[in-house]
């Protein structure tokens, strides 16, 4: 049976640092004249300087979206896929943002983002997060479908927690969000704090102070930020939990994270052989 996921609603079958962080809601206007929100670090306390330089690796239902919506908040964005820059034009020409090569889009950047089908992680560039700053938040989106595209993960299929086999795969922490939004709701369902019925997303993450980081640019974009706790419980916002793409309120995800169970339900587990180690 074909099941929806946030990166495609109607499956086709295709497809941290010690530092202190604090934010502040301001407005900025674009040429167009329409005003903005955007999400402005302070930068004596957590190293930034204004508006985020975001590089984000994956230009799909999910990636292409964020970027949209970060590039309406102010932030310098570069955005990278396995296709090269020039595929990206029309992306470019709708947002402002850089079209880049995955090597560039982690360069002098604030915040990355990754989000590709978990099976092509291992494809990146050897050592490409090795080199980062101590104080880059890197941002893992993926989901493991492992029956509607990705094959089977031994890792995960043996108990890792997807975000947790990510960390491995690159050899850099990462903090889990976004990974259970339909990403049209992400692109339009954002609304502003304190809206009746405002949609929650969980974040997980082992840096308490990267994930509050992650959090408060949840809310920045529109929707109540979940502390689902670290890496190592993340797979209570995995594919198949409650939690899992379904807009709850902050009090429905707080639930739901509750009710979950660890043990992985069949459809969301390998039948095939093949492995991406």
């Amino acid at each position: 049976m074909a099941l929806p996921s946030p990166e495609n609603p109607a499956w086709s079958g295709s497809d941290c640092a010690d530092m202190t962080y604090s934010s502040t809601a301001s407005l900025g206007r674009r040429p167009d004249g329409q005003w903005l929100a955007r999400l402005v670090v302070d930068e004596s306390r957590a190293g930034y300087h204004g508006d985020m330089n975001i590089g984000i690796i994956g230009a799909g239902n999910i990636g292409g979206n964020l970027t949209r919506r970060l590039t309406t908040l102010g932030h310098s964005v570069s955005v990278a896929n396995s296709r090269g820059p020039e595929s990206l034009w029309s992306l470019v020409h709708e947002t402002g943002a850089q079209a880049v090569t995955v090597e560039e889009a982690v360069k002098n950047k604030d915040l990355i983002v990754v989000t590709i089908p978990e099976k092509n992680i291992p494809t990146l560039p050897k050592g490409l997060f090795a080199n980062l700053g101590p104080n880059v938040v890197v941002l893992d989106t993926g989901n493991y479908y492992p029956q509607q595209r990705d094959g089977r993960i031994a890792g995960i299929e043996d108990g890792l927690t997807e975000s947790g086999w990510v960390e491995q795969q690159i050899g850099h922490p990462v903090i889990k969000a976004f990974n259970n939004i339909y990403a049209a709701h992400l692109l339009s369902n954002g609304k502003p704090k304190g809206s009746p019925g405002r949609i929650a997303l969980p974040v997980a993450g082992d840096d308490p102070k990267a994930k509050k980081f992650v959090m408060d640019l949840v809310d920045a974009l529109g929707f109540d930020p979940v502390d689902d706790g670290t890496i190592a419980d993340s797979w209570r916002q995995q594919p198949g939990t409650p939690a899992y793409a379904q807009d709850f309120d902050a009090a429905g995800v707080k639930r739901a994270l509750g009710e979950a169970s660890k043990e992985r339900k069949p459809e969301w587990r390998a039948k095939s052989t093949a492995e991406v180690s």
